[in-house]
């Protein structure tokens, strides 16, 4: 059949679309006219008669979708045509387009193909393509006609594989052309990681398949890939879970409202987030699925407020003028003109490009042809003839111009073109970018882009590390409380060491006392140490501080300590001794105490740090929203002194120091009822020991229970330091200061010695002295007090009075016949006091203290009827008088002698005459009792 009888594939069934298409000048093949005839003699050139046919494939009929796009682009397709003709570009041939209906159909399609080769006259090119599958059915067979395809709507990323589709070019960039722009637009923002959300539909796929590859090496992490079919919720929901703030989007109209639903649900929009997806969706897209979706339209476009659309560019924003001649602009209004009320398309401009790169490729090969093969022209093509179809094939390839749509070039067969950017704002579309391909460069347009935060999303939750530090003004009260402290333990200091020589401050061995200032001022020292975090020196400084000021408090605290413990120990190795054997308990002997305690803190930090020294760690917290609302979120972080086996040290050295504290607190315990001011400070030295015990004990575990809050941690191990140590310089030192200042002769002047036990007594019927004596030797002294100064002024005096006096009294026979058989064992008992009280002044007091509980007047009535009245009224009786002083001088003279440079105190007798009686020599050694260094 000859191709001008058949009747054509064209829209000849669609009286609508064939009239619309008569308007604009074409004519079926078979009708016996051509497209450039209709206009008459006067629009024709002279030399522009032969006509070039090109193949026109694409959908006509009108219920198909697609099929506006044909409507749409057909005004633009034959204003270039018109143009060119005009122009002579290709004299003396013009273009013929023919257009042929495949009703997106791949059956329907191919067989227009197919029928147009068979029944059609030769064409040269193939223009259209709008349908995905079709269009790549049909590429696929191209090399077999040697026909090259030129498509201005087809973008499926599918085509751009060159091996499959050797002859298939397009104008119109493919949905691949927007990653390179996408890529582009991260590194202007500094998003170096997103997320993917994919519809489960192979187009999108494809996209998302060459972004990875875009991606890939460009220092841009893809975090999460999800996709999804229908409910896209879950999908969000991940994407949320993987703190992807940046997500790429590839889905259809229907699956965006779905897709914007679920990030509302999930709070996935606003300053934080950004969303980016195609641009090519139609005005007002939302509009025809809202109903379809479970959420108000309200919170719909609250989500969908500030996305990103990326989309090719439908006419260059230059201003420069086209290939034709004509600015965009101005082919913009041709093309409205043209077109009238008809459908509109925004594939027009590359349909208009279309044809004048078909023209060019023409023009090309036409030169080609004329400048090496004279006798071979482009109308001579057959579907056959590979030569001419390679010469097409190559000079559409090198087709390069400035059109409506901008550079017009190719890189195997895909259009660099121009890729736009919109942003979604107050419920419209607004351009607010482009990025050419041809020179790689993303302009955006000044202010136009507006971020719903202060500035671009983040693209990950930025993770702020901040180091929890002590507070400066907390620092400095404690710092000030410590200097205060070491203020006050330096005149503590000046003190003791002052007023050494005092017999007050002599006896509570004033060295013991420097030790505990200086464990206290250690203590005190340490408090700086701890306060010193990252904040104020580096990491490295830190780490060293960790050790210093471990070894700082450890011994500052056994010094303090230990000298308080020695000084307890010995008041309760005195007064407990059980055998009263004499003691010599010197301050070397505590020292010693005190340097053994400290060895063992030596010997165990020592090991510490060689073994597993302690470092510098940072423990991380959960993170927190910025206070100042910015987009952010704080990690605290904190630095601890730590170390491998942590709880091992700790637990060694707390087993030893809790030791040494439940054994201070029971000498403490059992001293509890000694004063004396000799020892003035031993009640004192209790309460201390009690003091550190228990604040040590609650300072620890608070501070374990607070160890991530700095300032609390701080505060309270400051705390209990200048409480510890305050107020045991204090119990130990402002006694003796008051005493000093208000009775400086307090240690020699006669106070009471106070003695407290409670014993049973093993007869409670005796009550006679001699009892009292035996119940004394037997039981524990429980305290020491020395008041000698006063008798030493009498001793003489009464010394004068003693031979007259004992005279008087043995010249009456009766008298000392009834002191003999009366006092015998009495006084035997009080003459063997006298080798107890053979020491120093603290060692004397206690037979004043004896003599003053037990008086001599009462030792001679073994009259269990008497009453004390009947006592003190005959201690008051010239007899009892005489009586006294009989007993009780010539004892005192001896056993006070020594005191005033008589007999030697060391004397294992009673220093008596020669003459004396033998019971009155012989002195039981259990009373025999040394207290020195006090």
């Amino acid at each position: 059949m000859h191709p001008s009888s058949r009747r054509p594939a064209a829209a000849t069934s669609n009286p609508a679309m064939l009239l619309l298409l008569l308007c604009l000048g074409w004519a079926p093949p078979g009708w016996g006219w051509s497209r450039g005839s209709s206009r008459g003699a006067a629009g024709l050139r002279p030399n522009a008669t032969t006509p070039i046919s090109i193949m026109g494939l694409m959908p006509v009929n009108q219920s198909e979708e697609e099929s506006r796009i044909t409507q749409g682009v057909l005004p633009a397709v034959y204003l270039a045509m018109d143009q060119i003709r005009n122009e002579s570009l290709l004299s003396p041939y013009y273009l013929d387009l023919l257009v042929y209906d495949t009703e997106c159909d791949n059956a329907k399609g191919l067989k227009a193909f197919y029928d147009a080769i068979k029944f059609g006259p030769n064409h040269l090119m193939v223009f259209g393509g709008v349908c995905a599958t079709v269009t790549s059915i049909i590429a696929e067979s191209l090399k077999e006609w040697n026909l090259v395809q030129l498509s201005f709507a087809a973008t499926t990323p599918e085509l751009a594989d060159k091996k499959k589709y050797p002859y298939f070019f397009r104008t119109v960039p493919s949905d691949n052309a927007v990653n390179p722009a996408i890529l582009k637009l991260l590194k202007h923002y500094h998003w170096k990681r997103v997320g993917t959300l994919t519809q489960d539909v192979q187009r999108f796929s494809e996209v998302r398949n060459n972004l990875t590859g875009v991606l890939d090496g460009k220092d841009i992490e893809i975090s999460d890939t999800e996709s999804f079919s229908d409910d896209p919720c879950t999908s969000v929901k991940k994407l949320k879970g993987n703190d992807v703030r940046i997500i790429l989007g590839q889905f259809n109209e229907e699956m965006a409202v779905k897709v914007f639903c679920c990030a509302y649900d999930e709070e996935m929009y606003g300053s934080k987030y950004q969303w980016i997806i195609p641009g090519w969706y139609e005005n007002l897209w939302w509009e025809a699925w809202i109903n379809s979706s479970q959420c108000l339209s309200k919170n719909l476009l609250a989500a969908m407020e500030g996305y990103i659309g990326v989309d090719f560019e439908p006419l260059s924003s230059k201003t420069n003028k086209t290939i034709s001649g004509r600015t965009p602009q101005q082919y913009e209004k041709e093309y409205n003109a043209r077109r009238g009320d008809g459908q509109s398309s925004k594939f027009h401009g590359y349909a208009y490009d279309g044809i004048w790169v078909i023209a060019r490729t023409l023009q090309r090969a036409m030169n080609y042809l004329n400048s090496t093969n004279k006798h071979q022209k482009i109308e001579d093509f057959n579907y056959s003839n590979q030569k001419l179809g390679n010469i097409f094939l190559n000079a559409m390839n090198e087709t390069r111009f400035f059109g409506v749509t901008g550079d017009v070039v190719f890189k195997n067969g895909e259009r660099m073109g121009t890729i736009k950017f919109t942003q979604f704002q107050e419920q419209k579309e607004v351009k607010v970018g482009e990025y050419n391909a041809v020179d790689d460069t993303l302009v955006i347009i000044n202010n136009s882009i507006r971020f719903q935060g202060v500035e671009p999303p983040k693209d990950k939750t930025i993770i702020q590390e901040e180091l929890r530090k002590i507070s400066l003004p907390l620092y400095s009260i404690l710092s000030a409380l410590t200097i205060l402290g070491m203020i006050m333990a330096s005149a503590f200091l000046f003190f003791n060491i002052k007023n050494r020589n005092q017999k007050l401050i002599k006896m509570s061995s004033p060295y013991m006392n420097n030790l505990i200032i200086l464990g206290g001022m250690l203590s005190y020292a340490s408090i700086f140490l701890f306060g010193l975090d990252g904040s104020f020196v580096s990491e490295k400084t830190f780490e060293t501080l960790c050790t210093v000021r471990t070894w700082i408090l450890t011994v500052g605290y056994t010094t303090a300590f230990g000298a308080m413990f020695a000084k307890t120990w010995r008041v309760h190795a005195i007064f407990k001794n059980v055998k009263m054997k004499k003691k010599i308990i010197k301050d070397q002997k505590l020292l010693g105490i005190v340097g053994g305690m400290l060895l063992i803190d030596l010997c165990i930090l020592i090991c510490w740090q060689v073994v597993d020294p302690l470092r510098r760690t940072v423990e991380k917290y959960n993170m927190e929203p910025d206070p100042a609302g910015r987009d952010i979120s704080i990690r605290p972080i904190l630095e601890h002194c730590e170390n491998t086996h942590m709880t091992i040290w700790l637990g060694i050295v707390y087993a030893y120091k809790g030791l040494l504290m439940l054994f201070g607190c029971f000498l403490a315990w059992e001293t509890r009822n000694v004063s004396i001011p000799a020892l003035n400070d031993s009640k004192y030295i209790g309460m201390s020991v009690y003091n550190v015990g228990i604040m040590c004990i609650i300072g620890a575990a608070v501070s374990f229970l607070t160890r991530d809050q700095p300032n609390v941690q701080f505060c309270i191990v400051a705390l209990v330091i200048i409480f510890c140590s305050t107020i045991t310089l204090c119990l130990v030192f402002v006694p003796k200061l008051i005493t000093l200042r208000t009775n400086p002769d307090a240690a020699t002047q006669n106070r009471r010695f106070q003695f407290t036990q409670n014993q049973k007594k093993e007869d409670s019927k005796t009550s006679t002295s001699v009892t009292s004596v035996n119940q004394a030797s037997t039981s524990r002294l429980e305290g020491l007090q020395s008041e000698n100064h006063r008798l030493r002024m009498k001793i003489t005096e009464l010394d004068k009075d003693l031979e007259e006096v004992t005279m008087q009294l043995q010249d009456t026979p009766e008298k000392t016949t009834y002191i003999k058989q009366n006092h015998y064992q009495d006084l035997n008992d009080i003459l063997s006091i006298r080798n107890f009280t053979d020491g120093k002044d603290g060692e004397k007091a206690i037979l004043k203290n004896h003599l003053d509980q037990n008086p001599p007047a009462q030792w001679g009535s073994s009259d269990p009827s008497r009453t004390s009245k009947d006592a003190i009224e005959d201690i008051n009786s010239p007899e009892h008088i005489q009586r006294r002083l009989s007993l009780q001088l010539p004892i005192l003279h001896h056993a006070y002698l020594p005191s005033i440079g008589g007999v030697d105190a060391s004397c294992a007798s009673p220093c008596v005459s020669p003459s004396a009686s033998p019971r009155h020599r012989h002195v039981p050694p259990s009373f025999r009792v040394m207290v020195s260094g006090l």
